[in-house]
């Protein structure tokens, strides 16, 4: 009996290690609080973007956030315009940095 119990225990351990270590991040996958923290990045940025207004009519600029990494893609009409959205995304709290893959139209 007691063995069974131990045995049942052991298994119970396994079992919640196992499936808290399929929560944690890793360096290309990110675990459930940091995916929260990007996603309220990229609102932030987005925000900030369609506020400015510079930017007013840049409402093709893409935002994607990995670990604090802004990237920002889609079209332009002028490279002050790129310039513009990259220096909004920094001015962003939480971003580490900004990779500009916007094209010029």
């Amino acid at each position: 009996m007691k063995w069974a119990k131990w045995l049942g225990g052991l298994f119970a351990a396994v079992m919640v290690a196992l499936t808290l270590s399929a929560c944690a991040p890793t360096e290309h996958k990110e675990g459930t609080g940091g995916y929260i923290d990007d996603t309220v990045i990229t609102t932030k940025v987005k925000s900030q973007l369609l506020g400015d207004e510079a930017l007013k009519h840049a409402n093709q600029i893409s935002v994607e956030t990995f670990k604090g990494r802004v990237q920002l893609s889609g079209f332009v009409s002028s490279p002050q315009m790129a310039a513009r959205a990259v220096s909004v995304a920094r001015g962003v709290n939480g971003v580490k940095s900004v990779i500009n893959n916007m094209q010029i139209r």
